[in-house]
């Protein structure tokens, strides 16, 4: 399998029905923080076999109430990311299709 096959295939872009967007700070939040939220995030993805891309992003350019998620393609953003928090937007927006509306911004 040639790079760009395997970049393709571990990205997960044939499959991928989301693509969730994880603000890293450093402004909005604290950037240890977010990578262990990422962290998290990853292996909850992969546990669940939730069809989703995920993608890190250094600054949203918000500068204040982050981490943020972005879940496209609703393009549905949810601020104050915790572990916690991802669960219930894993088992009602990811997994349930319904986003959680009480954190949508």
């Amino acid at each position: 399998m040639d790079a760009l096959a395997a970049g393709l295939k571990k990205a997960t872009i044939a499959t991928a029905q989301r693509h969730l967007f994880l603000c890293m700070g450093p402004d909005c939040c604290v950037p240890a923080e977010a990578e262990a939220l990422w962290e998290h995030v990853k292996q909850r993805v992969r546990e669940t076999s939730v069809q989703a891309m995920r993608t890190k992003a250094e600054c949203f350019r918000i500068c204040t109430g982050g981490p943020w998620i972005v879940v496209y393609p609703e393009g549905v953003w949810y601020g104050e990311m915790t572990k916690e928090r991802f669960e219930r937007v894993l088992a009602e927006h990811l997994i349930g299709g319904r986003p959680v509306e009480e954190w949508v911004v």
